[in-house]
């Protein structure tokens, strides 16, 4: 069977309560060998951690998503330091901007979205970047601070090649979802040509962006496997050629504790 892995996903989520064992049973039975859960507050990142703990097969990120910026108590940065000390935490994030929604005051976005970046020089691990109609915010934001190494990921990316050829130069990893597969999303599949072979990921955000045959369901990590066949399509590449690619270049951002922690 293929080895596939997910690097972003949000289990921890609600819309795993009722059926998170059956989730996992049909993620496995889909070849799916790892998971990064990514934290998105304060609350979120905690039970990201226990996963990871519980599960050797998921990995942990811990973060402030740009939604919950503006709910952050006094202690935010230290809880998540303290957190990310956690050996099964592999990265800091998702963080960043949305300028789409502005669920919280762009300023506030701005503030924690930097924090995030110093942190993740402190513990020394890569960042997992949000960004929606905001790349040009984000780009200024990742000039002005130092970055760790390597950079961390642009997590679901939706921009151009130009500014994934800006993000790349930095350091950046390039992450894809569910949208690939969409019937309109020339311009996203033709930027696949585009990304080097060796900084491409892929992920569902679930349960967010599922791939075109569950389009208004909930996502889950099974269905990875659907963005996978679309991808090696748009690439004219074997599944488990660009399988095997995803799998290592996942090593070489997160650390091998992503894939081999049993």
């Amino acid at each position: 069977m293929i080895t596939l892995v997910d690097t972003h996903a949000h289990l921890d989520f609600p819309q795993f309560n009722k059926d998170f064992d059956l989730v996992l049973e049909r993620a496995r039975e889909a070849g799916v060998s790892a998971v990064l859960n990514a934290g998105a507050d304060q609350g979120s990142s905690r039970r990201s951690v226990e996963l990871s703990r519980q599960y050797p097969w998921i990995s942990a990120s811990v973060g402030i998503h740009p939604h919950s910026a503006a709910r952050v108590n006094n202690n935010w940065v230290a809880e998540l330091e303290k957190l990310a000390a956690v050996d099964t935490v592999l990265a800091i994030g998702e963080t960043g901007l949305d300028f789409y929604r502005d669920l919280s005051p762009r300023d506030i976005q701005d503030t924690v979205f930097r924090e995030h970046l110093r942190l993740a020089c402190r513990v020394n691990k890569p960042v997992i970047i949000h960004s929606r109609e905001a790349h040009a915010e984000t780009l200024q934001v990742l000039q002005e601070e130092d970055l760790p190494y390597p950079a961390g990921v642009m997590h679901c990316f939706s921009g151009d090649r130009r500014q994934a050829e800006v993000f790349l130069e930095l350091g950046f990893y390039i992450s894809m979802a569910g949208p690939l597969t969409y019937p309109r999303s020339h311009e996203l599949r033709d930027l696949l040509k585009y990304i080097p072979a060796n900084r491409l990921l892929l992920e569902t955000d679930a349960p967010y962006l599922p791939p075109q045959a569950y389009r208004s369901q909930r996502n889950e990590p099974a269905y990875i496997k659907l963005t996978y066949e679309r991808a090696a399509l748009a690439l004219g590449q074997d599944l488990d050629e660009l399988a095997r690619q995803v799998y290592l270049n996942a090593v070489r951002l997160f650390s091998d504790a992503f894939v081999d922690r049993k």
